[in-house]
């Protein structure tokens, strides 16, 4: 009896230790094998997820398939507990004009028969400038800029370009002579595009395209963004026009 007691053993013990190896991996990327994957492994769709390799296998058909989906209109972000950063994240009040529809593929958003560029004139920046955050919303705008603005619109801001160079593009504005433009113009150019410009709403949070603003005044102002003993601007941001028919 205590001969087969212990010849079982053995064998379970070996048939254990054989699993337990067969588990292990020398790969760096390979957990090994997952022996109740459903106790800790989500089974629901990860947004950023290649559902086209599962476990090694190449699907061509999930590869087509869209994981992250657009979230529903007018849904707010969180964006913290700060009153002032949740309200300049809040969406956009003014929309597109129904011809950006085609000539900006805005479809599926909200239109309007109204010019809202026109009644953007007397919108202001909401993300304040002070002596305190002048540099470092500057340095952030110099970035977005970079990166964003600067192959058309020059790295002076005279519409100069590598790709106006190019011959890709023409008609990019020159910033310092449209200071006229105010805060609320720029800021709806850039967030619905205009002109051979596109949207970039999907691309600039709106505290982004508020720092470009900002950024886009030194273009004008050499003062702009620098502020006296007291914490006075030097420079502030240019007027809105009395006459906004004039303006293109």
């Amino acid at each position: 009896m205590k001969m087969k007691f212990k010849a079982w053993s053995g064998i379970f013990a070996s048939a254990a230790l054989v699993l337990f190896l067969g588990a292990c991996s020398d790969d760096p990327t390979n957990p090994g094998y997952e022996y109740m994957p459903d106790m800790y492994r989500s089974p629901a769709i990860e947004p950023y997820v290649d559902h086209g390799e599962i476990r090694g296998r190449i699907q061509d058909e999930p590869k087509l398939k869209l994981s992250a989906m657009t979230p529903p209109s007018g849904s707010i972000p969180f964006y913290g507990t700060d009153s002032e950063t949740v309200h300049l994240m809040l969406p956009y009040f003014r929309k597109p004009n129904v011809a950006f529809r085609e000539t900006h593929g805005l479809f599926g958003m909200d239109l309007s028969i109204l010019d809202e560029y026109m009644l953007a004139v007397n919108d202001v920046n909401p993300f304040k400038l002070t002596s305190k955050n002048a540099e470092e919303v500057l340095k952030k705008g110099k970035e977005l800029y970079s990166y964003m603005c600067q192959h058309c619109h020059g790295e002076n801001g005279d519409g100069q370009g590598p790709m106006v160079k190019s011959g890709a593009y023409a008609g990019v504005p020159n910033y310092a002579e449209r200071k006229a433009l105010s805060d609320g113009q720029m800021f709806y150019s850039i967030y619905y595009g205009k002109g051979a410009m596109g949207s970039h709403a999907s691309q600039l949070s709106k505290k982004e395209i508020w720092t470009l603003v900002h950024y886009v005044r030194k273009f004008q102002n050499k003062d702009y963004g620098t502020f006296d003993a007291s914490g006075k601007p030097i420079a502030a941001a240019a007027a809105a026009p009395a006459d906004t028919t004039k303006m293109n």
